[in-house]
């Protein structure tokens, strides 16, 4: 079931009113039925896949109680050991097995061997696995980490599992902040509806408007990059920046609105990226609950920066390769996730350290500085270049791309029509930069004159959104990161 689509318009008012109006005085009824609505809502596209939430589930709640329960560390690193591997033996499974498999045939292949690909089997990517499952293993580390005490709750751990606002392409929760919330009592709030509704509207504003607006336009360029100048091959790139941007910062948004809307806190995932001035910065504003997770849970277990240069950069490349890994099983996945590692790297040795960047960028000036602009655009346009590794269908492909646009650059005479969406949205970012989630727009507080900046932009928003889905050219499309 996806938020842009008429299902989720009529499923989730009814799952509003009984949370609201039947079992507002019943925690555990509220539970109940935000476990069965999220069962629902992902049995939407497969109900067989329900089993796997379900096994997962099952497994870390009853490990995390071990785990408390347990004396012995050897005993404690046992069923942790136990967690991870049932629940990276079933992402691996259903995300990488037939990806493992061609990999070795290509490679047998190399040698001289002919090898049939009968091990290779017709295995349905169940969708957000990556999502959930690195969710319910925080849930054990945690546990094991004495920074979380497990639940005997079993529905409200299910609950916390399944969430369906963030279920399937995030923001990845830690059990830390959104299990407690399951735990205590929700009251009815209603600046909290208030909210929600607006960052639903502005997330769907993203997604609706902007992002699938640039998707015809990105595919057109991917589609004939052998035929198009490089100028027109280089405003692909800048268009699927955005599109991928406005995409999932827009379905982190209406996810947050949504829970909300249901009396719960989600965290943030996206602090405008692309006004990062370097490599370091641009990780600490995207996609925040994955990056966080592999810092905590791989890059500083690993030793993180505390060791020797190169142990440092053998620590930054396992991190981001892993995290290359875990948005694809394709080769190119590798590639885009080794080009950060290799960015990172750069930006650590020429830096000398990895301490944290100021987040603020020219508080109290309306223009960044020449320095500041020339460190924004440079960042920008290298996670933009390595952004065909993430978009293309192999790497060759992806290569091909690449060479062509730099040899055969020329200024594009077609396919501008996308900076008619672009510039203005980045003139609208930069100005409420510093509120972070648009948050002084969003919840009110922020206002010129009588005329209230915020409910006119608002109101404009409310209509060109209406207008681009009763369109011709509308169709329902899913998230990008629904794939992951």
């Amino acid at each position: 079931m996806l938020f842009n689509s008429k299902e989720f318009l009529i499923f989730f008012p009814i799952v509003f009113l009984i949370y609201w109006l039947v079992f507002q005085k019943n925690l555990r009824s509220q539970n109940f039925l935000l476990l069965l609505s999220s069962y629902i809502f992902y049995s939407w596209w497969d109900w067989r896949f329900l089993s796997l939430i379900f096994t997962s589930t099952l497994i870390d709640y009853f490990i995390g109680i071990k785990i408390d329960n347990c004396h012995n560390k050897r005993n404690k690193k046992l069923f942790l050991f136990i967690s991870i591997i049932a629940n990276l033996s079933i992402l691996g499974f259903f995300k990488y097995y037939n990806f493992f498999i061609d990999s070795w045939i290509e490679l047998i292949t190399l040698f001289g061997y002919n090898m049939q690909s009968t091990w290779t089997l017709k295995v349905i990517l169940p969708v957000g696995i990556s999502f959930y499952t690195f969710q319910t293993m925080s849930y054990a580390l945690d546990i094991y980490s004495n920074n979380l005490k497990p639940t005997k709750d079993f529905i409200a751990f299910a609950s916390f599992v399944s969430f369906f606002p963030q279920l399937v392409a995030g923001p990845i929760e830690r059990a830390s902040n959104l299990l407690p919330q399951m735990l205590s009592k929700r009251n009815f709030e209603y600046l909290n509806i208030v909210k929600g509704l607006r960052l639903i509207l502005w997330g769907l504003f993203k997604k609706v408007v902007i992002a699938d607006s640039l998707a015809w336009r990105v595919n057109y360029c991917f589609e004939n990059y052998n035929f198009l100048d490089g100028g027109t091959l280089f405003l692909g790139l800048i268009y699927f920046s955005f599109q991928i941007y406005c995409d999932f910062s827009g379905y982190s948004d209406i996810a947050i609105g949504t829970a909300k809307l249901l009396g719960f806190k989600l965290m943030s995932n996206f602090k405008f990226p692309y006004f990062s001035r370097n490599i370091r910065e641009f990780w600490n504003r995207w996609h925040i609950s994955l990056s966080t997770w592999f810092r905590d849970y791989l890059y500083i277990p690993l030793g993180g920066s505390k060791g020797t240069k190169w142990l440092t950069v053998r620590n930054i490349f396992i991190t981001f390769i892993a995290s290359g890994l875990w948005h694809g099983s394709n080769w190119q996945f590798l590639a885009w996730g080794a080009s950060h590692a290799l960015l990172y790297t750069i930006y650590f040795l020429l830096k000398k350290n990895l301490s944290q960047p100021k987040i603020i960028i020219s508080k109290d000036n309306l223009f960044p500085t020449p320095k500041e602009f020339f460190q924004i655009l440079s960042t920008y346009f290298s996670i933009t270049i390595v952004w065909v590794f993430f978009r293309g269908e192999s790497i060759m492909e992806s290569l091909v791309y690449l060479y062509n646009m730099f040899y055969n650059f020329s200024f594009p005479s077609t396919n501008l029509g996308g900076f008619l969406l672009i510039f203005p949205f980045v003139c609208f970012e930069w100005l409420f930069r510093h509120d972070q989630k648009l948050i002084y727009f969003i919840d009110g507080r922020f206002k010129y004159s009588k005329y209230n900046l915020n409910r006119i932009c608002y109101y404009l928003i409310l209509f060109f959104l209406i207008a681009k889905l009763l369109s011709n050219e509308s169709e329902t499309t899913d998230f990008i990161y629904f794939q992951f």
